[in-house]
């Protein structure tokens, strides 16, 4: 089945004809209008736009103008701004805002000859590990437990809806943002490979903003090779960006055939926390012997500040939620509540547009910016972070890659965890650190738990050293060899 193909097979199945963009594009369609009235991994569905990009590519393919992503479809998480496409951060304060422009990362895209399906689901402005704080509705996770086929399963978040879309095959590959783990944490959930690259290696123009030090766009795929097109694609320097990094993007295609031969992959022993399951633990050293056999040798290290990354994360990114939301006032643009005084309708209009889990995250960012806790707080949280990339440096000056589990568990069913924000937020217990310090990160689904459900190992690198990252990923999926497929499915 066509939805059934990688990135990769699917670019030497245009070039050689042997089927059309439209006819891909519209299997994936028919795949998106089946299947997502259940799993409501889209927000919105550009049907016409749609066709009319793969017609457009069919046309390019006849030319011979056969780009990175001609014809391919991709799935595009809703805080990317999308010119004449509705884009909303999955919130109802800007649930009629149609940007008039395009972000840099999906005009890359574009440029590159992509499709776009349509925008994706998340939790609200990307605040969450489950995709359950949309306004939206939930998206359901396409795996299913083999012992409870009833329970509905989150995706994981906040990119819940690119993971799910891209999971079930109504989609070739997706974007998504990782702020905290929000690329790595659904990736892992849903037995996806998900890329984080280095901070400034993908422009955050024309991104909804969360956290604006911690944003990090990137892309899911079905296969390390799939992730390494994408990137590619989506990375660039960008002059509208002031933290874009103006560096050429390497051929990351080519560094998933380098192998690991002779490199020296670090084990933190900080990751190794109480209460992990022991599947867990068991697949993480299965990766370790997985390297090992192919020449890599490993290396015990500390990140000693790592207990601290949870934190020092829920302080600064909440802080910078708090700055970046306070555009939403019902002047400029988005929803609009009257009131008697000006005061009135900023406070109208932000409780009426806001879900519960944003408006916890301003209060908390307001509360650690406050004057008399600013020094307490935020300063100290900044002074932490400082030693989380120190931790990282210092490592680094003596391995290559680093290898760790990207979750303290496979998926969980919507309703569990739900009433403990602490236990939602520890979704993130293993992916935080890569965010605080902007280096590469990658999640590789490597094994099943005793459910049938995916999970992931995460490799992290050296920051602007993706293709490292992406030369142990391969190998580690080379090993792992990982096959199983979700339950629900197009063509299913």
């Amino acid at each position: 089945m066509l939805t059934d193909l990688t990135i990769a097979q699917a670019q030497a199945g245009l070039k050689a004809k042997t089927f059309s963009a439209v006819e891909l594009t519209q299997a994936h369609l028919t795949g998106v209008d089946a299947l997502n009235p259940r799993l409501n991994a889209f927000i919105t569905v550009s049907h016409a736009k749609a066709r009319d990009q793969a017609k457009a590519a069919d046309e390019a393919i006849a030319r011979g103008d056969i780009r990175p992503l001609t014809g391919i479809p991709l799935a595009i998480k809703d805080l990317f701004c999308t010119e004449g496409i509705r884009t909303t951060a999955a919130s109802r304060i800007l649930e009629s805002f149609i940007p008039p422009y395009e972000s840099t990362v999906t005009a890359n895209l574009l440029n590159d000859g992509a499709v776009f399906l349509g925008k994706t689901n998340l939790d609200e402005f990307a605040m969450g590990s489950s995709n359950m704080t949309s306004a939206f509705g939930p998206v359901e996770n396409p795996w299913k437990r083999r012992q409870d086929q009833n329970a509905v399963l989150v995706p994981g978040g906040s990119s819940g809806g690119s993971a799910a879309a891209v999971a079930a095959r109504i989609a070739m590959g997706a974007t998504g943002t990782d702020t905290g783990g929000s690329i790595r944490q659904p990736a892992s959930f849903c037995g996806l490979v998900g890329v984080k690259p280095s901070y400034g290696r993908c422009s955050r123009w024309g991104v909804v903003a969360f956290a604006s030090s911690l944003d990090h766009p990137g892309p899911f795929a079905r296969t390390v090779q799939d992730g390494a097109i994408l990137l590619g694609s989506m990375a660039s320097h960008d002059p509208k960006d002031s933290t874009s990094a103006d560096r050429p993007v390497p051929d990351y295609q080519a560094a998933c055939k380098r192998g690991v031969k002779g490199l020296r992959i670090g084990v933190p022993r900080e990751y190794r926390v109480d209460g992990m399951p022991a599947e867990i633990e068991a697949l993480w050293q299965q990766g370790i012997a997985w390297l090992r056999d192919a020449g890599a040798e490993i290396v015990d290290v500390s990140l000693p500040h790592t207990k601290y990354g949870l934190a020092t994360y829920y302080i600064v990114a909440p802080a910078e939620a708090s700055s970046n939301l306070a555009r939403y006032d019902g002047v400029r643009f988005g929803l609009r509540k009257d009131g008697a005084e000006l005061s009135d309708m900023y406070g109208n209009t932000r409780a009426a547009g806001f879900g519960a889990e944003v408006r916890r995250r301003i209060l908390i960012g307001t509360y650690v910016l406050s004057a008399g806790y600013y020094d307490a707080y935020y300063l100290r949280a900044q002074k932490v972070r400082a030693l989380i990339l120190r931790d990282f440096n210092e490592v680094f000056a003596n391995v290559d890659a680093l290898l760790t589990p990207t979750t303290p568990s496979a998926a969980f069913a919507q309703g569990e965890k739900m009433d403990d924000p602490i236990q939602m937020y520890l979704n993130d217990l293993f992916t935080v650190g890569a965010n605080l310090a902007g280096v590469p990160a990658i999640s590789v689904p490597a094994g099943l738990d005793s459910n049938g459900l995916p999970l992931g190992l995460q490799i992290i690198g050296k920051n602007f050293d993706e293709e490292t990252v992406f030369a142990v990923s391969a190998e580690i999926e080379r090993a792992a060899g990982f096959t199983a497929l979700p339950q629900i499915r197009a063509g299913m």
